[in-house]
């Protein structure tokens, strides 16, 4: 859906852009018929600059990120260490039980059945997503602040039940 949306807005503003440029040239056309000595647009602003325009949009909203994602993931799959739960790209959920150099062996099931997989296979490891959760610090809910949150509400029917019961 992303690269559906970026797509769309990469040709719309390649689009204006491309449109901006040939108005441009054609007043430039105009303006120079009536006066011989107006010079025309250069092909630098109405090819060149566009697509330059275009590629560096596409690096920033394409390229960029899909090279960071793939960077992330490749040293989660290093950082892999015995005992972790992962989950692979085919949707396989194991435990870590031996580390080799390029593969690793999970334990899936009740039956503690063992599965020989390559690095590159496993698509999330779950037991570092819960460490990175439980040591980052705990944020304040914006809806609590408000009063919209089920927290509030919770809290308010208890003072309401503490105030009663004195």
């Amino acid at each position: 859906m992303k690269k559906k949306i970026t797509s769309v807005l990469i040709s719309a503003v390649y689009s204006a852009i491309t449109a901006s440029f040939f108005a441009v040239s054609a007043f430039a056309d105009d303006a120079a018929s009536e006066t011989a000595t107006a010079p025309t647009g250069s092909i630098f602003t109405t090819l060149v600059l566009p697509l330059l325009i275009l590629f560096a949009i596409m690096y920033f909203m394409l390229i960029r990120p899909q090279r960071k994602q793939e960077q992330e993931l490749k040293s989660m799959q290093q950082s892999i260490e015995v005992g972790d739960e992962i989950v692979t790209r085919d949707g396989i959920i194991g435990m870590v039980v031996r580390i080799g150099k390029d593969s690793i062996v999970i334990e899936t099931g009740g039956d503690r059945n063992k599965i020989r997989l390559k690095t590159w296979a496993v698509a999330e490891n779950v037991t570092a997503k819960e460490r990175a959760a439980a040591n980052a610090p705990k944020k304040d809910n914006p809806l609590a602040a408000a009063g919209l949150s089920n927290e509030a509400d919770s809290k308010k029917s208890k003072k309401k039940k503490d105030d009663s019961k004195e």
